[in-house]
């Protein structure tokens, strides 16, 4: 099958990233869009003005499903409804994209797991930074040896907020800022991407230690907007700030190992070795598969091969387990040590 043969379905447009992904879709790139369901009219209306023909797009997404037999879906939903997507998809053999995290959840997660195997599909869930050249570039360094021991990362995450409930955005922002819905506030909404940096580096933690503010309760006022996440290992520390309250956009890592050090962000990874000048390191473009989420979907599904990296199903119900642990470390005070 070419790639011009694969079909995909939208579930959802309560997702804003959706925006982002959908002309691609429109334009066959690199899969064939052919539906998409959401039931406010607002955002159906939005995916028509983009070019969403009109017979595409239907109110009932199990019955959209079901007629038109999609390969991939991609749901752009509430993160607790991540779990009933796979529970619909999985047992008619359809492989699933969602955004980060996986799932609200650890239970979820594990189930989404579980679906996924027993099934036979993939599951993959989609960080912007996963497809930034720089990611791969830092990892390989840190790799190779070059730092020597990695024993402390820090991460920065985050930005300004998630904007205000006015109009197309009031979709994304009423449920990005429900405990249950999202599960949680900035804690979730970035502390994944910390937490997903700290497993690739560091592995499994032994304790999770959390604090968390709410600086704006009259913008926030069931969620936190401001988190920090201390992870505890034999002989390293992960230190991750996630955050709605930054003056500017942040997705920065700092990788400290015993004979040097990195920073990374996107488009950029400088190296530090004593006190020898930056180095800037030089970035390899990516294949066309290890660029995007569908094409990186389609080369699972044509190789027979589960997504790795950052967007593999283990790692990221691990990503779950430590924001979950870090939720009941903000709930107790104390730090709480992985099973």
């Amino acid at each position: 099958m070419s790639a011009a043969e694969h079909t995909i379905a939208v579930v959802g447009l309560v997702h804003s990233h959706v925006w982002g992904h959908l002309n691609k879709m429109i334009q066959g790139k690199p899969a064939k869009l052919v539906g998409v369901a959401e039931t406010e009219p607002v955002l159906t209306a939005e995916a028509q003005r983009r070019g969403v023909p009109a017979d595409l797009i239907s109110a009932d997404w199990k019955k959209m499903i079901d007629e038109k037999k999609p390969e991939i879906v991609w749901a752009f939903v509430e993160n607790n409804r991540h779990r009933e997507i796979v529970e619909y998809c999985a047992p008619r053999k359809i492989h699933v994209l969602f955004e980060k995290p996986l799932a609200s959840t650890y239970k979820d997660a594990v189930a989404i797991r579980d679906l996924a195997v027993k099934n036979g599909i993939y599951v993959m869930s989609n960080y912007q930074m996963a497809w930034w050249p720089a990611n791969h570039v830092a990892k390989g360094l840190a790799d190779s040896g070059a730092l020597g021991k990695i024993y402390r990362i820090r991460g920065v995450v985050g930005h300004g907020g998630p904007g205000g409930p006015t109009g197309l955005n009031k979709f994304f922002f009423d449920w990005l800022t429900d405990p249950v819905k999202n599960g949680g506030g900035a804690l979730v909404d970035f502390g994944c991407y910390n937490a997903l940096w700290s497993l690739m580096y560091l592995g499994r933690p032994e304790t999770v230690y959390a604090q968390t503010n709410q600086l704006r309760p009259a913008e926030f006022p069931k969620v936190e907007d401001n988190a920090t996440i201390i992870l505890n290992y034999k002989q390293a520390t992960a230190i991750l700030e996630g955050s709605w309250d930054l003056p500017r956009s942040f997705q920065d890592l700092e990788v400290f190992g015993r004979e040097g050090s990195l920073y990374m962000t996107n488009g950029k990874v400088e190296t530090r070795k004593g006190r020898e000048p930056v180095k800037q390191e030089p970035l390899t473009a990516l294949a066309p598969e290890a660029a995007e989420p569908i094409a990186a979907m389609i080369h699972s599904i044509e190789t027979k091969s589960a997504p790795q990296g950052m967007t593999a199903i283990d790692i990221n119900v691990g990503v779950v387990e430590i924001i979950e642990a870090a939720k009941e470390s903000v709930r107790t005070g104390k730090a709480v040590r992985l099973k």
